[in-house]
Order: structure tokens, then sequence, then C-alpha cells
């Protein structure tokens, strides 16, 4: 995957997560200044925001949080509406309903202008397509597309990095490992569609992905 020079500068589209937490420690090694960028959507459990910040502490990197709440207004998800009960497993056809329409094109558009008003032109998101749990805003060919759409409307010439995207969840866990942060991911992130702590509440699609992932790492490590 082609970076920065260790002269530029990343923003990371940070939920303090998994995931982001990872990208964040990756983004750390691949760049000379990191900045975590976190959104209020209007999701159920704000505590990730509180879980965040914390992390970005931890990090030494810069942290913002951004209201962007209007997207639980504009689409329906059992993330963000507690009147919706969570499917358990991936529906036979379209995605989940934990699905958050738009979020990620939101995230990537506004992460883009805040950006681009601190003279940053990467950043840095977290998905994944290998375990994408069906999020159609997850795939690599949306990012690579908005990539150039975000070129073109600002004039710039930012460079999405994924990190993740052909890692399944127990390669991510090698990654955390290999950049020392094993133990900080396993007991401080906030996956947990339930908004439990650590390891989660074991029940939750979030949660089994993690500790099914978690499982296969640990049996070859």
């Amino acid at each position: 995957m082609k970076t920065g020079t260790r002269h530029d500068a990343a923003l990371v589209v940070f939920s303090g997560g998994q995931d982001s937490t990872t990208c964040l420690f990756w983004a750390k090694e691949h760049f000379a200044e990191v900045r975590a960028l976190t959104f209020l959507y209007g999701q159920k459990h704000r505590e990730e925001v509180n879980v965040a910040q914390r992390i970005a502490r931890t990090a030494d990197v810069a942290w913002d949080v951004l209201d962007a709440s209007f997207i639980a207004s504009l689409g329906s998800s059992s993330l963000t509406d507690t009147r919706i009960l969570m499917d358990s497993e991936k529906p036979a056809e379209g995605p989940p309903n934990t699905f958050v329409p738009g979020r990620n094109l939101f995230f990537l558009s506004m992460a883009a202008v805040y950006a681009a008003e601190r003279g940053i032109r990467h950043l840095v998101t977290g998905v994944s397509e290998t375990d994408f749990s069906g999020y159609p805003d997850c795939r690599d060919t949306f990012v690579r597309s908005l990539n150039v759409t975000l070129n073109l409307a600002m004039d710039a010439q930012f460079v999405i990095h994924t990190p993740l995207m052909w890692l399944d969840k127990a390669d991510v866990w090698a990654l955390s490992d290999r950049l020392g942060i094993f133990d900080l991911v396993r007991r401080e992130t906030l996956t947990c569609y339930n908004g439990v702590l650590g390891d989660g509440c074991g029940h939750c699609p979030a949660c089994r992905l993690r500790h099914e992932g978690l499982e296969r790492y640990l049996a070859r490590r």
C-alpha cells in the first residue's frame, strides 16, 4: 500500500473501536503528524465518543468531534433507533439493519473538508471488504470512487488509506499485536453494538465477528 512520507500529516476517522484504533496506530507508524476525528451521528451508545477521546489521549494525537446527527434522521438503522430490533444474522437480501445509510459517505466527505482546512491530504479509515458485514460503503470500489469524487469536488489531491481493506478480523488482531497495542485494543476499545467495552456483550454481530477473529489469531499466535 502506498503511504505518505514521514513529513506528511494524516486524519483518521476514529470511532474508538477495534478497527479504527488499529488504524490510528498504523497511521502513527506511517505519518509524522496524526489527528483523529470522531462523529456524533445519533448512535445509541454515545460512550464510544468518550472511549475515542481516551484512546486518542493515550496515543498522544490531536482529537476532535463533529456533530453529524443529521445522519440518523435521514435513514433508519438499529444502531440509531431504539425501536428497531437489531438483526442477529445477515438477511438473505440487502445489508443488515445495523447498516447506517450514508454513514461512511458523510464521514469521509466531512473529514475531507476538515482535513483540507488544516492542510491535510491523507485520510485513514478502517473499512474492510473482507469482514464488511454486508455494508456497501465498506467496499473498495466505494472508497476509490469517493476518493475521485472528493478530489474533483474539492479541487484537491486527497489519498484515502484503507489499511484493513483486505484483512479479516484475525489479521486485524495480528496487526494490532505487531503495532504493540493488542492489550489496548482488547481491553479499552468499544466495538460492541450493545455498548459494552472490551470483549463486549459476546452475542451481537460485531462482538461475534471480533471474538471469532481473536480466537483464530490466538490459535496461530
